[in-house]
Parts: structure tokens; sequence; C-alpha cells
């Protein structure tokens, strides 16, 4: 039997690409590489096989989707930052059987998902910048879901959620869960970047207290206000994908019922995604 032996949320911003090159950005961000790492390690002591990762940079507009093919490899540049990303190699065995079952179970409980094995679907940065990072502590096998679903709700989120943990419970695989995602997003408007040091600051003051919040209440192990507030926090603070990665992480802890403090293991920065709020923050099983 199957289990998911950790979950964490996770940033993927792309400077921590950035902070082992040369230039003004090198080492700003290893605080963050490092709770990738530690998120891996720990991964690793609990047995963790394969990493499911619910990945906000995958844009879907009709139906849930999963990356579910058997090999991962290329070389990617991101179109949304390519001065950010540019000629990443990569390379990382998937789950084809696992992507396969979640996509069947969440279809089963009345939402529409497909797995797709196919070489030209590429991996998206949400998945690649973790895996950057986690794989030089622990190779794991890698499901992509995407979860930056512009006409979806977040109980059908929640939905998928339980259906990525009924799947994995009923394999023979060990995952570590992953919501790839900030918390707050509003991006820096482009003539405002430069002028507000765009890569270092938040847009909002006040969506850095809404972040600060969360994080402390998450800390305190009250999701279930956390998930009350979050059709509205995913709104106003304009939660990145609107948070369906969030939705699906919950959905697979149990929802209202998960009552765990989580840990902090990055604490929280700005980052150039420009202007948004980012963490590690791992929620125990």
């Amino acid at each position: 039997m199957g289990e998911i032996v950790l979950a964490a949320k996770m940033t993927h911003v792309p400077t921590m690409l950035m902070s082992e090159q040369e230039g003004p950005i090198q080492g700003k961000r290893q605080a963050a590489i490092d709770g990738h790492r530690e998120i891996a390690r720990r991964a690793k002591a609990l047995g963790a096989d394969t990493v499911v990762i619910c990945d906000t940079h995958w844009v879907i507009n009709a139906g849930f989707h999963i990356n579910a093919n058997t090999r991962f490899e290329g070389l990617f540049t991101s179109n949304e930052f390519p001065q950010f990303i540019q000629n990443l190699p990569y390379g990382y065995d998937g789950n084809p059987a696992l992507g396969d079952a979640i996509a069947a179970e969440a279809s089963a409980r009345g939402v529409h998902t497909l797995a797709h094995h196919l070489d030209s679907l590429e991996l998206e940065y949400g998945t690649l910048v973790p895996m950057r990072f986690m794989s030089r502590e622990h190779e794991m096998k890698v499901v992509s879901v995407a979860a930056w679903c512009t006409v979806h709700d977040h109980q059908e989120s929640r939905v998928v959620g339980e259906a990525i943990r009924a799947a994995v419970e009923a394999s023979d695989s060990k995952v570590l869960l992953v919501a790839s995602g900030s918390l707050s997003h509003k991006i820096w408007a482009n003539k405002d970047y430069a002028a507000n040091n765009g890569t270092f600051t938040i847009s909002s003051e006040f969506n850095r207290q809404m972040d600060l919040h969360v994080l402390e209440m998450w800390q305190r192990g009250d999701h279930a206000t956390f998930l009350r507030m979050l059709p509205d926090y995913a709104q106003f603070c304009c939660g990145e994908g609107s948070m369906h990665d969030t939705a699906m992480l919950y959905g697979a802890l149990g929802w209202d019922a998960y009552d765990k403090p989580c840990e902090v293991v990055t604490e929280y920065f700005p980052s150039p995604s420009p202007g948004t709020g980012q963490t590690n923050v791992i929620f125990p099983v």
C-alpha cells in the first residue's frame, strides 16, 4: 500500500537558478535552494520514490491534466521569463502508472481529468525548478499536475487532491506531494519594476501582511480558518494560479480536518516573479 509520506508548499522562482550564476543575484536565493534540498532529504529519509508536483505554471482551460510520461528529458527556456531561464537541461523518470491512476480516480469522482504520455508535452518550470535542486539530494520519479486552472473552482481542485491521495494509497508508491507556487502574486507593473528594485521587493504591503498572517496560521495548524478565507485570499492577494496547487494539497491532506502545525524551512521573502511572496513550508503528514 502506498502513502503520501511528506507534503510541502514550495517556491519555484527563477532567481533560484540565477543565484548560482555570476551577476547581481549570485548567492541571493541560497536560503530557498537550501529549503528545497532539505525537503528532498526528508523525503528520502521517509522512503519517497515519487514526487507529485501540482504546478501553477501549467495553465489549463478545460478539464484537468496530468503529465504522466515515462521519461522527461529536454532543454527548457521559459517563454515567460526567457531572460531568467535559458537552455536549462533536465532529465527525470516519470511514474506513468500513478499519473494514470490519479486521472482515473479524479474522473470517477466527477472531475474530468486526462493523463498524457507525450514526449512533446514539456514540463513547466513550476516542476523543473524544484526538481533542479531536490534531485541533488534524492532522485525521484516525477508526476506533474496542472494547477493553473482558469475556469475551475477550488472545490474541483480539492477533489483532484483527494484523488491524488486515493490513487497513491492504492499504489505501491511512497510520495512527496508538492504544491509549487507562491503565496501572493501581484507582479510589479513593468514601468514600476526597476524603480522599486522589483527583484527584492514586494509590490503590495497589504499582500505581504496577509502572507505573513497565513504563515502564522499554518504554523499554528489553523488550516480550517485558512480554507474559509482561501477564495478571498486567492482573489484579492492574487494568489499564484488562484492557489489551485494549495487547494489540491489540502484536498490530499484532508481539507479542513487537517490540523497539523506546519514548519517554515525557508523564511518568507519577496521575489522577482516580480513583487511576489515566496517561502518553503513543510506540511507534516
